[in-house]
């Protein structure tokens, strides 16, 4: 800051405005003070507070339960092995050894088995099969026919039939899914016509392995039923689609008491719908897929980066990382900057990323997977309903194989099944039940032992037994009336906890030493008797 001269006669600057506002500054806005809500500021009421002090004296009570709970199996085999009669003592020596080993071996598989439960397996696919087909009632043709069987109709030649809204034509349409489980359930295709002899032989197959099986509801999300190439206002009820949607589990943010995985409304392996209907319909059979965790299509950059079209978040970045690892695009100082050659370039417009970053690089390259579809022609005609031909049967549904992904982990059900079921827990119960009791008995025994020790040496030499215990507890009494030389401890009277040096007075006591005197006139002072 440069220094100028003090102007001449003494004349002061005036004060500008501008240094009243450095001087000044303007006040910043006004932050009100936190507002404390009801709750904090309502202190808790008797009942609660009563509450809350019972909470505490449980957990005393258990924590104390616990601590004085014996948890020690473990017996003196030596000590035990020439006193007990009999063998026990060395067969639960052996069972012990047998259960630390079995103890191992369980840890050791429950590692491996979380171990795996945590591991990225490669996806696994299956073969969804699909039979879509339908039937109808009331059609002109069928109509025609009852009253030709009926011997009616035959005076108008059937005109008397209706064929505007109060038409009583209808179709149904039923779409049935199973997941193959062979290769030889895959290899097999219509030979059999793919009829209602078919859909038996596949229904009874399907009840053995219901349980097991996951239902054909159970790889979609949503089903949507298209009827949009046909303009709405012409169909008989005005319909344009058919929807179904499976509720969302209930989470945190969306608590569902109401929701049950097993509900014949969510877990199913058939659909069925009925409409009105006497003309064929061109449908579109949208399947909504849903993964545990949610694919995307690749962009064509992505994709013939990765040689795959379809991909989970988590599979793209790790295929961008093996790419990046194969061509050792890494620098050398800082591992995790890459150094982009053509392709990485042309996917992300740089030419040097830092790799934690690719995740964002990656969203605009991670399109919405488009739903399955499946085309199908709702036919009402005599020729597909009733066929002339014998060897074609009625109704002949269509059947489609797609390609669906089965649970990452194979174990993982059986795993779940297991650890939930109520044997399991059970059984679980009872060994830790014959634990507690097991510590107990050895604690027992132990006791027993020290008892039979006693008793033993007293036995062997009474006189010194009794003279040993004697002196053994006179040692006991005396720490604990602190008369092992020591000040503080139990007693009774003025010199209790005094030892025998304290009691012993003449002029080579403790009272007659430099310390006390100097003490004792020091107690005189502060309490004002100095002069007495």
């Amino acid at each position: 800051m440069a220094i100028t001269d003090p102007p001449p006669h003494g004349h002061k600057r005036k004060i500008s405005r501008a240094d009243l506002d450095i001087t000044f500054r303007n006040a910043g806005p006004m932050i009100p003070p936190p507002q404390q809500s009801h709750s904090q500021t309502m202190p808790p009421n008797p009942s609660q507070l009563q509450a809350a002090r019972m909470e505490d004296l449980r957990r005393q009570d258990a924590a104390r339960r616990a601590s004085r709970k014996p948890t020690d199996r473990d017996l003196p085999f030596e000590e035990l092995s020439g006193v007990v009669i009999g063998d026990g003592v060395e067969r639960y020596r052996k069972l012990r050894e047998v259960e630390r080993r079995l103890d191992a071996t369980m840890m050791r598989k429950r590692l491996d088995v979380q171990e795996g439960l945590m591991r990225r397996y490669a996806r696994r696919e299956g073969v969804l099969r699909v039979w879509v087909s339908n039937t109808c009632e009331g059609q002109p043709w069928q109509i025609a026919e009852e009253e030709r069987a009926g011997g009616a109709g035959e005076d108008d030649g059937g005109m008397g039939l209706d064929f505007g809204e109060n038409s009583r034509a209808t179709f149904r349409v039923k779409i049935e899914g199973r997941l193959l489980e062979s290769a030889s359930d895959e290899e097999d295709v219509d030979e059999e016509g793919a009829g209602n002899e078919r859909h038996k032989e596949d229904g009874e197959k399907a009840k053995e392995k219901d349980r097991v099986q996951p239902k054909f509801s159970n790889f979609f999300k949503a089903i949507t039923i298209d009827f949009s190439s046909r303009n709405a206002s012409l169909n008989p009820d005005g319909y344009s689609a058919i929807e179904w949607r499976k509720p969302l589990p209930p989470s945190t943010q969306h608590p569902n008491s109401h929701y049950d995985p097993n509900d014949p409304s969510i877990s199913f392996d058939t659909l069925e719908f009925e409409r009105k209907g006497d003309d064929n319909v061109n449908v579109t059979i949208n399947l909504v897929r849903e993964e545990k965790n949610e694919r995307f299509r690749l962009s064509p950059l992505l994709a013939e980066l990765l040689d795959t079209e379809e991909e989970d978040r988590a599979g793209a970045v790790q295929g961008v990382w093996e790419y990046c690892r194969a061509k050792e695009l890494q620098e050398d100082g800082e591992r995790r900057n890459v150094i982009c050659d053509d392709a990485l370039r042309r996917l992300f417009n740089q030419d040097k990323i830092y790799f934690p970053y690719i995740p964002d690089l990656l969203i605009p390259h991670l399109l919405p997977l488009p739903p399955i579809q499946l085309h199908f022609s709702i036919r009402v005609d005599k020729a597909y309903i009733q066929p002339l031909d014998s060897t074609t049967p009625t109704s002949a549904p269509t059947i489609y194989d797609i390609r669906v992904p089965l649970p990452e982990n194979p174990t993982q059900k059986a795993l779940t099944k297991f650890h939930t079921s109520k044997t399991h827990l059970a059984t679980l119960r009872s060994i830790v039940q014959t634990d507690d009791d097991l510590a107990v008995l050895v604690q027992k025994i132990q006791s027993t032992n020290g008892k039979r020790k006693f008793y033993d040496s007293l036995s062997r030499d009474p006189a010194n037994f009794v003279r040993r215990w004697v002196g053994s507890q006179g040692r006991d009494l005396r720490v604990i009336a602190a008369e092992g030389g020591g000040r503080g401890g139990g007693g009774s009277g003025d010199d209790a906890g005094l030892g025998e040096e304290w009691r012993r007075g003449g002029e080579d006591g403790i009272w007659g030493g430099v310390g006390a005197r100097e003490g004792v006139g020091m107690w005189l002072a502060r309490n004002g008797k100095a002069g007495h």
